[in-house]
């Protein structure tokens, strides 16, 4: 919100609902009504995943029709995927060993056999081959500088489609980026390996003629912002119920002490204070994110803090 205003452009809602089995009724009022609280606005109607699934379809569609195909049928399963694979980072990444790339390499004819005997598959999108000048994704980031990302050695061949029907994150925000418009991304730290291969993805959408003219062609510009962890070290999360805006607010926390408070998480102040939206506003700068660009541990404590901010 902050880099968008300070530019005087538009912010766009976008409701990333495509995981219907997991997706919590009312969650987008809560959402809507969280921003409305902090006082951080948008511009538009939300735009719903969930109710542009013919649009993604039809460039599913067109990526795996394309000669050649960036995509190829996989029947693996996790356990088996798992068996042949070692995580990565210590951060349980898997990076996919490649077992149905061979499989349509070496017998094609094996693969449609199983296809047309309606075996479960996903859809993975083919990276270039490791260690190859086409394999390697360079971008800027605003916060942590020169980004280069093997594809082939830290991504693998990633699902674009779950065996379920499922399209996957990565290929619906990088439709919605590129038919948006979407100019200005900004996100943590830990989608910095995300964002190599959406930059490829895009490029295979472009290359296929998707958007038009009057839309951006050029890769947006990205900032990955360092993360909230909770007192041992570990990233806050929703899986792990850590503490959110519902529990702040139940407890008499005011807007303005959450604003604050992330406020100095971002390095904008020196000591957290209570501050409205416009207020950070006004001492916004990349160059101050940038000289904070470690995580910042949350204290247990941290509604009884705000509370006197």
């Amino acid at each position: 919100w902050l880099s968008a205003r300070a530019r005087h452009e538009r912010i766009l809602l976008r409701i990333e609902d495509i995981d219907a089995p997991r997706a919590v009724p009312d969650a987008d009022r809560w959402i809507m009504d969280d921003l409305a609280w902090l006082g951080l606005d948008w511009d538009g109607e939300p735009v719903y995943q969930s109710q542009r699934l013919d649009l993604y379809e039809a460039l599913f569609r067109r990526l795996r029709d394309a000669t050649p195909s960036p995509l190829y049928p996989c029947f693996c399963s996790r356990a088996e995927i798992r068996a042949a694979s070692a995580p990565q980072e210590g951060d349980r990444f898997i990076v996919y060993p490649g077992t149905c790339r061979r499989l349509l390499e070496r017998d094609p004819y094996e693969v449609r056999r199983r296809l047309d005997a309606g075996a479960r598959h996903s859809w993975r999108f083919a990276v270039p081959p490791a260690n190859t000048p086409q394999s390697q994704i360079l971008f800027d980031d605003r916060v942590f500088g020169a980004q280069s990302f093997d594809l082939g050695v830290e991504l693998g061949d990633v699902v674009l489609r779950r065996s379920d029907g499922l399209f996957s994150y990565q290929l619906v925000v990088t439709v919605d980026d590129l038919l948006m418009g979407v100019t200005d991304i900004v996100r943590g730290r830990d989608l910095l390996r995300s964002t190599a291969l959406q930059i490829a993805v895009r490029a295979q959408l472009l290359e296929l003629g998707v958007g038009s003219a009057d839309l951006p062609a050029a890769v947006p510009e990205y900032a990955h912002l360092p993360l909230l962890d909770n007192a041992a070290g570990v990233r806050l999360a929703k899986r792990t119920r850590s503490l959110d805006l519902g529990v702040l607010r139940t407890q008499g926390v005011r807007p303005q002490q959450v604003i604050g408070y992330c406020a100095w998480a971002l390095g904008l102040v020196l000591q957290p204070r209570a501050m409205s939206a416009g207020e950070a506003l006004a001492v916004f700068s990349w160059q101050r994110v940038r000289a904070h660009a470690a995580d910042v541990r949350v204290p247990d404590d941290l509604p009884a803090r705000l509370l006197c901010l």
